[in-house]
């Protein structure tokens, strides 16, 4: 079977939970089918990691990524569109002609279209059966109880009821749809009760090559695996450098915080004994070298895979409730969840210096990874899945009227190639 997989990150190596998630769906379908990657390119590609990507798939190609520009005249002419904003700004014209040619020539079975960043060139694959893989809605929720301003207030629920329709002319292009929780399910059946082929495909881990017992744990440090190039992960650390670590350190002045991947010159609160580590080639053996990995996410949706790798590695989580959503993990049996930045320092201080509760949490998450989170359970359904859509063409494509659009929406501004969508 050749399958075209459309994705908004290129993951070779993986080095966020997006990528470590694509890279994980690339691998297992090209164990089996005759896969073409088409790939955004958002920071530069190293040999060893375009021959990594050559090793299992037949063909790559790659389109440069720009930023979504708020203040760009394509991102304010969006405010005209039925389109999201981000849509109509980051559109690219290069990647639609790119994703048309392999159409027109490869004689795909299926596509593949990676989250709504590729979900958004429908057009140039309508001619063969999709499936849109992990639509992620919840982030993009209105908070409640909401205590910014009116027009903040006002802004947000008028944002969202534009995804809202958007996602809801959008479905009906493809023949299934793909979540990573029943949150997020139940968020799409929300918005609309007619599209059934919603299946949930949970983030997970491999389990196998763990550096589990290889590494030597420092038994007074904490570690934060996420990249500040994405809002929600510095936004987790101003909150927790802030005012969490100081509380911590009041009690325990030598505990070390370490934060890894690429952290765009961001500035956090001045904290002593906070390593900004930028990004870590080998970052299962940091993670297996903490004491304590930390998700004091305060918003956003899916489902952490730095909390799932965590727990893979035998190192023992400590997260906000925002951030475990969508998990499994029972709060005081595979993890401990805190809100405030009292309640968080304390839950970290209790695993410093509780060998035991340590160890009960580790052994309790570990079962539930092999059994919930292990990629060679997860997998299996997902390319089920896929090659269904791929031989039972006569479910995919109904006949449906094209989703409004001008050409504000699809052309690009002089000398733009490229975009994204957030």
């Amino acid at each position: 079977m050749k399958v075209l997989f459309l994705s908004p990150w290129f993951p070779f190596p993986p080095a966020n939970g997006s990528e470590l998630r694509i890279h994980a769906l690339l691998r297992s379908l090209a164990a089996r089918h005759d896969v073409t990657l088409i790939s955004f390119q958002r920071r530069p590609i190293t040999p060893e990691g375009l021959t990594a990507a050559r090793r299992i798939l037949s063909a790559v190609h790659l389109v440069p990524w720009r930023d979504f520009d708020p203040a760009s005249l394509r991102s304010r002419l969006g405010f005209f569109s039925s389109r999201p904003r981000s849509i109509v700004d980051t559109y690219s014209v290069e990647m639609a002609g790119l994703i048309s040619q392999e159409i027109e020539t490869g004689r795909y079975d299926v596509v593949v279209a990676a989250q709504l960043t590729m979900a958004a060139y429908w057009p140039c694959f309508q001619s063969v059966p999709a499936v849109l893989e992990e639509i992620e809605l919840g982030i993009y929720m209105p908070p409640v109880p909401n205590n910014g301003s009116v027009n903040t207030i006002l802004r947000q629920h008028l944002m969202w009821a534009k995804l809202c329709a958007y996602v809801r002319g959008l479905l009906p292009r493809f023949a299934a749809v793909t979540v990573v929780s029943g949150r997020e399910r139940a968020i799409l059946k929300q918005i609309t009760s007619t599209f059934e082929t919603v299946r949930i495909v949970p983030n997970g881990v491999d389990l196998a090559n763990r550096p589990i017992g290889t590494v030597i744990r420092n038994p007074q440090t904490l570690i934060f695996a996420g990249a500040f190039t994405y809002d929600v992960n510095y936004e987790a650390m101003e909150w927790f450098t802030g005012r969490v670590f100081p509380l911590v350190r009041q009690e325990l002045p030598n505990t070390r915080l370490i934060i890894t991947g690429d952290h765009a010159g961001k500035v956090l609160p001045s904290v002593e004994n906070v390593t900004l580590t930028g990004y870590i080639e080998d970052i299962q053996s940091a993670i297996a070298g903490a004491a304590v990995s930390i998700a004091p996410i305060l918003q956003g949706g899916g489902t952490r895979l730095k909390i799932l790798e965590a727990m893979a590695l035998g190192t023992p989580v400590v997260s906000t409730t925002k951030g475990a959503e969508g998990l499994d993990a029972v709060d005081g049996r595979d993890i401990l969840l805190a809100d405030t930045p009292e309640a968080f320092a304390a839950a970290v201080l209790r695993l410093l210096r509780d060998l035991d509760l340590r160890q009960n949490l580790v052994n309790n998450a570990c079962d539930l990874i092999r059994r919930q989170y292990d990629w060679n359970i997860i997998l299996p359904e997902f390319l089920e899945l896929v090659e269904k859509v791929a031989v039972d063409r006569a479910v995919t494509m109904p006949e449906v009227q094209p989703l409004a659009a001008t050409s504000r929406d699809v052309q690009p501004l002089p000398g733009t190639t490229a975009g994204r969508v957030p």
